[in-house]
């Protein structure tokens, strides 16, 4: 079993920067990739960005791009998404999700919400406002 939890959410200004990080705990060895996921209010989930295990290929969804990063430590044990320029439109609880290998993925897959996570995390909210 994989345990990931969330933190680093909170309220921030528009235009500024939050960093959220994912731990990961348990067996993971066998997980292909870890991605961070959103759902505002009102709206439906949606992927942000995925960073895959073994290659460490990152990818993030365009209303993202060029503000967002996904990082991990060496060990695997935290993913990072720094947020920079956060916008109102960035509301919303950011959960982190992993899935193990058993098929072939590319990385925008993930972004796209095209594979079954297999462990979640609770999410943590993140608020962007004056």
């Amino acid at each position: 079993q994989v345990q990931l939890v969330e933190s680093g959410g909170g309220l921030v200004q528009p235009g500024g920067s939050l960093r959220l990080s994912c731990a990961a705990s348990g067996f993971t060895l066998d997980l292909d990739a870890i991605a961070w996921f959103r759902q505002a209010p009102g709206k439906e989930r949606e992927g942000v960005s995925c960073i895959r295990r073994t290659e460490g290929t990152a990818c993030h969804a365009d209303s993202v791009k060029g503000r967002f990063t996904i990082s991990r430590d060496n060990a695997w044990n935290t993913v990072y998404l720094q947020m920079n320029s956060l916008k109102p439109e960035d509301t919303a609880v950011y959960y982190c999700a992993a899935k193990v290998r058993n098929e072939r993925t590319y990385c925008e897959g993930y972004v796209r919400g095209l594979y079954y996570m297999n462990y979640w995390g609770k999410g943590t909210l993140v608020t962007v406002s004056s």
